[in-house]
């Protein structure tokens, strides 16, 4: 039997709870059996997105409700995925934006709101955390209107219904009264299916399916996950593939996948506004129609964003090489970045040598998850600090622009502003909210890179901060995205000592603690001047036996600085590599021998 459809998509600012309403929402409509274990956060499959507690991968789910089968798509909020945002919005009729009640709309929420208006979706908001001490509901609901009207919502799209949650407790209401708060998303579910329409389509009319999200599997190859626009989809079909490039290809439908509560199931036939996945084409992209064989009508094309970014991969060359790591060799590398442009469309990888690889994604954040993901797999890297990619527009050189909303106290605000002033930002407004500032500016992409790191130390970790891409505009003339000071660099390769780390202490914080192995032209401290030093951390204390009295004291240590990914790559500077294996993240230089590399600066 056709069964009634609801497609609606679920987007948010990075944190504002989403995820855990999706999870919310699937207990409520008994989707769950009652001895089943669902994990907290089950729509987070993989582990990077449960740690950090960001969705990084788009999902979907489908709910059974009152005879409506409801497609829900759990969209990442953070903006490095921002092109999985834009084209989730030509699957579904309509969103649910989910605003936290103290933050409100935030520069992630108004990017995924636009995507979404431009589309035509009916949204329905969510005030999301009401328990919230802090929550100011009201001013809330007022800044989302404005949020809104500021970008050219229809009149339709400004009659959105409210709903007011926390997600947390598993409770809702239609009313700000949190005395109405009751353990039921009931209201929620009824607003879904009366004010988003059912899909548009045609089930007589000839196939129509377009691709929106890539999946990949080793037992069927490519995934195409998208909605059936018009007719119907059935298992060992042969279909038209209408290509990118204008050409056609035919191909038989090998395998079809439905979605019920969290599980992927395969399925016979599909039909209009079924959220499906169709393997059978190796090689099938993005934005693609599949067609009834004779048929040549296409569905609109869908745009993907493009990288922003650049970084290269290459075989880790240090020293230590191999200690770590099972997967070493350039072919393995190569094989698994070219795998991830299989699922990933906005990833863009080439070979530079026979050890090299250029990587081209859409932020930091994008390229230091499939990093991560990497050295979790078992791999050994050395990747280079990432650079902006500069575009020739009409002959001119133009570099990527974005939009920062930061949010700081009142004491930490000189040394924020003076700080992004050096890197080319402009100020487009500030607010008070409490006993915070709230800033907007518009900033070069280059400057933002190394940023973060500065701003945690600035505000003492105290600080928040968005950013969105923009646009392209001319390049500024500007020297930023350098670090500007010097690193304390081994100059012999061993086990740091005690002593030796006790002595050098005044020259610099220290990124290694005693017994940590080390190899010359690895840096393992920042200096507290503008050059950078050559040291012996290795050196032990000369043994005699005379005894002095006080010369035996105890050495104690300040703490040494913690490194992560991101913070490494965020630090270095240009002539700098990180070295990324399975335990180990290391900073150093790309000449590791001392003589060689003053050599190098000199001739500089």
């Amino acid at each position: 039997m056709y069964m009634k459809i609801k497609n609606v998509a679920i987007i948010a600012h990075v944190d504002h709870g989403k995820t855990t309403l999706v999870d919310e929402i699937l207990k409520y409509s008994g989707t769950f059996r009652e001895n089943e274990n669902v994990a907290e956060l089950s729509m987070d499959s993989n582990d990077i997105e449960r740690e950090r507690g960001i969705t990084i991968l788009a999902k979907t789910t489908a709910i059974f409700y009152n005879n409506y089968r409801i497609n829900i798509v759990d969209t990442p909020g953070h903006a490095d995925f921002g092109g999985e945002v834009e084209r989730i919005m030509k699957m579904v009729d309509g969103v649910l934006l989910v605003v936290d009640a103290y933050e409100g709309p935030m520069p992630q929420t108004k990017f995924v709101l636009k995507k979404a208006l431009e589309s035509g979706c009916k949204p329905i908001v969510v005030i999301n955390k009401v328990d919230k001490p802090t929550a100011r509901v009201k001013q809330v609901v007022d800044e989302v209107l404005e949020l809104f009207m500021d970008l050219g919502a229809t009149d339709d799209q400004l009659d959105f219904k409210v709903v007011y949650a926390s997600a947390v407790n598993g409770t809702s209401s239609l009313s700000e009264d949190l005395s109405t708060q009751e353990k039921s998303f009931q209201g929620l579910l009824d607003l879904i299916l009366s004010e988003i329409k059912d899909p548009e389509g045609n089930p007589e009319a000839p196939l129509q399916f377009q691709p929106a999200l890539l999946d990949y599997n080793d037992y069927v190859g490519r995934i195409a996950i998208g909605k059936v626009f018009n007719g119907t989809i059935k298992t060992g079909q042969m279909v038209n593939c209408l290509r990118l490039d204008g050409t056609e290809k035919q191909f038989r439908v090998q395998k079809l996948f439905g979605y019920s509560g969290l599980k992927r199931l395969e399925i016979e036939s599909a039909s209009v506004g079924d959220i499906i996945a169709v393997a059978g084409l190796e090689d099938i992209s993005v934005g693609e129609t599949l067609t009834a064989v004779g048929e040549h009508e296409r569905l609109p094309m869908l745009h993907i964003d493009e990288p922003t970014l650049q970084m290269t991969f290459g075989v880790n060359t240090s020293p230590f090489s191999g200690q770590d790591g099972k997967i070493l060799t350039s072919r393995k590398i190569g094989e698994r970045l070219f795998k991830e442009t299989q699922r990933d469309v906005s990833l863009k990888v080439e070979q530079i040598d026979s050890e090299n690889f250029m990587v081209l994604g859409r932020g930091e954040l994008h390229l230091s998850i499939l990093l991560e993901n990497m050295r979790r797999e078992g791999f050994e890297l050395e990747v280079s600090k990432p650079k902006v990619i500069i575009k020739e527009i009409d002959g001119i050189k133009c570099e990527p622009y974005e939009d920062l909303q930061i949010e700081i106290s009142d004491e930490y605000m000189g040394g924020v502003i003076e700080e992004l002033s050096t890197r080319g930002a402009v100020m487009d407004n500030m607010v008070h909210l409490d006993n915070n500032l709230r800033i907007n500016y518009t900033i070069p992409s280059r400057g933002l890179i190394g940023f973060s790191t500065n701003f945690m130390t600035l505000t003492k970790g105290y600080g928040i901060m968005n950013h969105t891409f923009k646009d392209y505009r001319p390049c500024a003339d500007l020297n930023i995205g350098e670090r500007k000071l010097g690193v304390l660099v081994s100059s012999e390769t061993g086990k740091a000592t005690a002593y030796s780390l006790g002595g050098l202490e005044d020259r610099g914080i220290m990124f290694i603690e005693p017994n940590t192995d080390v190899y010359e032209g690895m840096i393992v401290g920042e200096c507290n001047k503008d050059l950078d030093l050559a040291i012996n951390v290795v050196k032990g204390k000369q043994l005699t036996n005379t005894r002095a009295a006080g010369s035996d004291h105890t050495v104690v240590l300040k703490r040494p600085r913690i490194i992560t990914l991101e913070y490494a790559l965020d630090y270095i500077n240009q002539d700098e590599l990180v070295e990324v294996t399975p335990n180990n993240i290391r900073m150093r230089k790309k000449i590791l021998n001392t003589e060689a590399r003053k050599k190098y600066d000199a001739r500089k």
